[in-house]
């Protein structure tokens, strides 16, 4: 039986948002062909299609405005494997800021599918008329603008796409994905997707404004690429001396957490380079907003005597959190067997166990995090105080550091 496509996440759309039926055709076209969710990979971009990450159980790749069919292209190519199915996801804003990358995709006629969920508009930053909102629904929003809009459809056939399709029907929706993720080749399927926040209320009231249903194609063969032998960049690697001993066996993850400005991503890069340094394979991933200068500031460090093909951490071993920002925003990732670092200030009745200490007091706003791991460090024993104070030793502002964790 094939896996779910769709994971049990909630769609983050709002309500009678278009994209969400869209979403689920997407699901029920793959789940017919015959594909799981390991034989497809999702890409997407910015907007409100952009949020169709976590729903799918694939492999999914988030990138830039207007530039998922280039990293589309680019997975295409280089997995060259006819039973995979590689799916780009953009609305109509995402293919007007990249509409080069679709054209060029199209000329190529790779084997991928670019899914174009055309609300007409740009949701997500409030409305904006979008290069394919028709001039029908520009007249319905008082927008003065007389300019035609792109018809992606036509122009990605002039530019060699093997198979192109606008769909206005809802129920149409399925069987056209279907084709399109059975063709070997660029397949581009336009779905007339209604916006009910900025838009209609009623799909017979969308439908009036839209371009006509088609469907084009164009005979071509399928393209070859010339593929050569190259060697890894890390093939003539130099091994790293092991200055120090360590006490981990197998894997351990430390999640750290705190405000921003507050060094948490040096504290958890100054811990990773100890493990390295202790013989240890190790990986650092920073969290933090779009903000940066205020909210949140995460990172999890990842220690392990294999090598780590993964970089997530799903369920660390240690939290170390040192602000109420920190502590919201790891809280649901603390369990029942998760050792927990905290400052004085964060005590929580249902953190008992934790160990609590006053590293803001001490190591102030910016050294609380280096303070906290310095604890750990001194308390587990699995990376020696040596180990860190080396790495610590290396920073360019070393000796400021050292006065914190002294």
């Amino acid at each position: 039986m094939t896996k779910k496509i769709l994971t049990e996440q909630k769609f983050p759309f709002c309500p009678g948002c278009g994209h969400g039926v869209a979403v689920k055709n997407i699901s029920k076209a793959l789940t017919e062909i015959g594909y799981g969710p390991l034989d497809a990979v999702i890409v997407s971009d910015i907007g409100c299609s952009g949020l169709v990450d976590p729903l799918f159980a694939t492999h999914t790749i988030h990138g830039l405005h207007g530039r998922a069919p280039a990293l589309g292209l680019g997975v295409s190519i280089g997995l060259n494997d006819p039973d995979k199915k590689v799916i780009v996801i953009q609305g109509d804003g995402g293919v007007t800021i990249g509409l080069q990358h679709v054209l060029e995709a199209a000329r190529r006629n790779s084997n991928m599918t670019l899914v174009v969920l055309n609300n007409q508009l740009y949701g997500m930053t409030g409305g904006q008329m979008s290069g394919l909102s028709t001039n029908e629904f520009k007249d319905f929003k008082h927008f003065p603008d007389e300019a035609p809009p792109f018809d992606i459809i036509k122009l990605a056939h002039q530019a060699g796409a093997g198979m192109a399709f606008r769909v206005t029907d809802p129920k149409d929706i399925k069987e056209k994905l279907k084709e399109a993720f059975a063709f070997t080749g660029f397949a581009i399927v336009e779905i007339s997707s209604m916006c009910t926040s900025y838009a209609y209320k009623k799909l017979s009231d969308f439908q009036n404004v839209l371009y006509d249903a088609v469907e084009l194609t164009n005979d071509r063969e399928d393209v070859e690429y010339c593929y050569g032998e190259t060697s890894s960049i890390f093939a003539e690697r130099e091994e790293l001396p092991v200055k120090f001993d360590s006490e981990i066996e197998g894997k351990v993850g430390v999640l750290i957490a705190g405000s921003a400005g507050g060094g948490v991503q040096s504290a958890a890069k100054l811990l990773a380079n100890a493990g390295i340094m202790s013989g240890l394979y190790a990986t650092m991933k920073g969290e933090y907003p779009i903000t940066v200068g205020t909210g949140f500031s995460a990172a999890e460090v990842i220690f392990s005597t294999e090598p780590i093909h993964y970089t997530g951490l799903e369920e660390p071993d240690v939290v170390i959190m040192v602000t109420v920002d920190g502590l919201n925003k790891v809280r649901n990732r603390i369990k029942s067997k998760t050792a927990v670092i905290a400052d004085m200030k964060l005590q929580e009745s249902y953190l008992q166990d934790a160990d609590y200490q006053s590293f803001q007091k001490d190591g102030g706003k910016k050294g609380a995090a280096l303070k906290a791991v310095m604890h750990w460090v001194e308390t587990s024993g699995l990376i020696s105080r040596e180990a860190f104070l080396e790495a610590i030793s290396q920073h360019k502002i070393a000796e400021k550091l050292m006065e914190i964790v002294a």
